[in-house]
């Protein structure tokens, strides 16, 4: 089972981040404060959800919330920053959208940066481990994937309804036949057997 703290406070933050690892759009981010009592039976890590689980807990994590917010860093600054930076700029973004202002903050993973002199704790798979970062996770994923089934409409021969930017075969097959979108991420390797792209 989840935890609710790893802090005594009442109003910790759990974050998360989506999308890090995908050729094509932005890297998405939750914040989350949760009701020390809530509780919830498939809460889990998102990656462990499918996508039917994690759409019906959104709505349910939005309502149940003290407070939430969700931010995107997209592809160009992705590329000027670096995905790590990016990641914990959309973490910071979202945190500071809260209503209520955290009195900690934990973290997904292992890198983070000092945000307002909160105190803070990275947790490695901490999605699987508290509930606010599940809850945060669930937040991050549900947003980034509706984002990429919207521009799907505009570039169906990539199949982000379905790989959702991800480095699937389909979507290096696709950079391959047609080249790379405003929505790629430059600096990232985009095809494996090729250092540069024609862009």
């Amino acid at each position: 089972m989840l935890k609710s703290n790893f802090s005594s406070c009442l109003l910790e933050a759990g974050t998360d981040e989506a999308g890090r690892g995908c050729l094509a759009g932005p890297v998405v981010a939750a914040a989350v404060i949760l009701p020390q009592d809530f509780q919830h039976e498939i809460l889990n890590d998102s990656k462990q959800l499918t996508e039917k689980q994690r759409d019906k807990l959104r709505p349910i994590i939005e309502k149940e919330a003290v407070t939430y917010a969700v931010s995107f860093v997209y592809q160009d600054q992705i590329d000027k920053i670096n995905i790590l930076n990016a990641s914990i700029l959309a973490m910071h973004r979202a945190l500071e959208k809260l209503s209520r202002f955290p009195e900690f903050i934990i973290v997904d993973g292992n890198k983070f940066k000092p945000f307002h002199q909160i105190q803070y704790q990275t947790i490695v798979k901490g999605d699987s481990k508290y509930l606010s970062i599940a809850a945060a996770s669930v937040l991050a994923k549900t947003y980034r994937d509706e984002y990429m089934k919207k521009i799907d409409c505009d570039f169906p021969e990539y199949l982000w309804r379905k790989n959702k930017g991800y480095p699937t075969k389909d979507h290096r097959d696709a950079i391959r036949n047609h080249g790379t979108t405003i929505h790629h991420r430059k600096t990232f390797r985009l095809l494996p057997e090729q250092l540069e792209l024609p862009f």
